[in-house]
């Protein structure tokens, strides 16, 4: 079978490898998309401070279930799946509390072990969620709709709440519309006016340029009357938008951060205690996310079309003509697939 490689930052490769051979407790799946991830992205860059290379990436995926044995998860061959990513080692503190989204020594697929872009893998059962009949391309976007959806319900997000989602890529995208699924009011800000002109097409309230720290705060004020919001989602990762989140906030209000990034930020710590806010990591995601994530969708409670936010999709075989794509043209291209 084949297998996408990254050999070295900016080196892909489509490479002959061994079948897999699942063990017991494990399905053997064969991939139907892929999805490029940030860190699958930053891997190429040679950004990723977990990742020893070669490497193959990958961890948002839908794929067939070829062979499975009897099992008490009510899986079947032919089964069109998705599946959880995140290992975690069930003995950590973490872990022993449910948290196993934080686990302590938590691998990714991808990242700190193997991927999913091979034409065939094995995954345990335990990780592999049914589709229940959803399209194959809109599987392999569960995984990022989730990494949103954990990150908006840390917040608690309510009808009564006004939004606002900093950062309008896949993430913050799917952010924006878990938010809108639970009736809060959404707002989208970015530094890409094309994203954000896509972001109304998945129904935000309004959006406006992140282009400086006075329209910015001008901005803010205009949309709340000077109040800040009740809920803000980081979803960049920088310095600048962790502060952005903190000035946007309400007195009282939540903010969560998902974005991940590598810099410090000095700031003026006092004013969350001056607020009062409420401050959330957000990590992963969990077995409870992906399902409602399904049902969501399935239910027809998603009221856009979430496949419309994979505006790329290459052929597994153009795999590095797909990351130097995205490399040369990340403010306009959103969710990158590949298909197997």
């Amino acid at each position: 079978m084949k297998s996408i490689i990254i050999k070295n930052p900016g080196e892909v490769e489509v490479k002959e490898v061994e079948m897999p051979v699942p063990k017991e407790g494990e399905a053997l799946l064969k991939i139907l998309y892929g999805g490029i991830c940030g860190s699958d992205f930053n891997s190429f860059r040679g950004t990723n401070a977990y990742v020893s290379y070669p490497i193959t990436p990958g961890h948002e995926f839908s794929a067939e279930i070829v062979k499975v044995g009897k099992n008490d998860y009510k899986l079947e061959e032919g089964m069109i799946v998705t599946c959880n990513p995140y290992f975690n080692c069930g003995s950590c503190y973490s872990c022993k509390r449910g948290l196993v989204n934080c686990c302590s020594n938590s691998e990714t697929m991808g990242v700190q072990r193997e991927g999913a872009f091979f034409e065939y893998i094995t995954m345990p059962l335990d990780r592999i969620y049914d589709g229940k009949g959803l399209q194959a391309k809109t599987l392999a976007l569960v995984e990022p709709f989730c990494i949103s959806y954990h990150g908006v319900s840390r917040a608690n997000v309510t009808p009564k709440d006004r939004v606002l989602i900093i950062g309008a890529g896949t993430i913050g995208l799917f952010a924006a519309v878990a938010a809108r699924t639970l009736g809060a009011s959404v707002y989208m800000t970015d530094i890409a006016k094309k994203k954000l002109d896509f972001a109304k097409e998945m129904g935000v309230e309004g959006t406006f340029v992140n282009d400086s720290p006075n329209s910015f705060a001008a901005n803010v004020d205009e949309i709340t009357g000077g109040n800040g919001f009740d809920v803000v989602i980081e979803a960049v990762g920088l310095p600048n938008t962790f502060q952005n989140s903190i000035d946007a906030a309400a007195f009282g209000g939540r903010v969560v951060l998902i974005g991940i990034g590598k810099s410090n930020l000095d700031f003026n710590f006092t004013l969350i205690q001056k607020k009062e806010l409420n401050i959330f990591g957000s990590r992963n995601a969990l077995k409870e996310d992906f399902i409602n994530i399904i049902d969501l969708i399935k239910d027809g409670k998603v009221d856009v079309d979430i496949d419309k936010i994979a505006t790329n999709i290459y052929k597994m075989e153009d795999a590095a003509r797909a990351f130097h794509d995205l490399n040369n043209n990340s403010q306009s291209i959103l969710k990158v697939l590949l298909e197997f």
